[in-house]
């Protein structure tokens, strides 16, 4: 999950703040950590809780990979309902995610980016009587467009994946038509960060083994629980 502070000022430049209130923490919480959406679903749901003791107002889009990416400049086959709507405290909204028609691939999976962008409420008081620094909070999870009739499940993709000795690195392919989110790898005592792998593609990891050698790494599922693997480098 990706969240990206974003401030804004209000009257004063930097030299001259001296007052400043911050909201330093969100207060909307995603419900699960990716979304997937089968092709043969008319919408799917995602839930949002805000946790926090003041209304927000939150902001809802998808985009293609490209995070600096302004909604209203975004073409994706997706609805959001709703795009802009208020929570208040306690409370929770339910984003609708519909399809439109588009061609996109049937036989393997498409990587979008679900959006959520956080804007505390100022109060009054606060407007008129000091300096104010604000702050929208974005978050941002995997959103999966799965095909129907994909061969395999996603966990036999990770289970799939082709671990190569190749001098100071070890390569990754996979062959199946789904996104595996890596997490770590561990080989020879050293572990890495890994990364997603996209179906039909490979990632190189800086590790250092023989062909032989075992492989344990661990992977983010569909229910965005961290599961572990093993394997054995050819």
């Amino acid at each position: 999950m990706y969240i990206r502070p974003l401030t804004f000022l209000s009257t004063m430049t930097f030299a001259f703040l001296m007052l400043v209130s911050v909201a330093a923490s969100a207060s909307v919480v995603i419900t699960g950590t990716r979304v997937i959406y089968p092709s043969d679903s008319r919408e799917v749901s995602v839930k949002l809780s805000n946790v926090g003791k003041s209304p927000v107002l939150i902001q809802s889009w998808i985009d293609t990979g490209d995070i600096d990416a302004t909604p209203e400049k975004i073409d994706v086959p997706f609805t959001i309902t709703p795009p802009i709507n208020r929570v208040d405290p306690d409370k929770g909204q339910t984003l609708r995610i519909g399809a439109l028609p588009a061609e996109l691939p049937s036989d393997q999976e498409s990587l979008f980016w679900l959006n959520v962008l956080e804007i505390p409420a100022i109060k009054q008081q606060s407007v008129t009587t000091e300096n104010y620094l604000k702050m929208a909070f974005r978050t941002r999870i995997k959103m999966f467009y799965r095909p129907k009739g994909l061969p395999e499940s996603p966990a036999q993709a990770a289970d799939s994946l082709i671990w190569k000795a190749s001098g100071a690195e070890v390569r990754v392919e996979n062959p199946s038509p789904y996104f595996v989110s890596l997490v770590t790898a561990t080989a020879n005592g050293t572990t890495v960060e890994a990364d997603m792998i996209a179906p039909k593609s490979t990632i190189t990891l800086k590790l250092r083994a023989a062909p032989g050698a075992k492989i344990d790494a661990s992977y983010v599922n569909d229910f965005g629980a961290i599961v572990p693997l093993s394997a054995v480098l050819k």
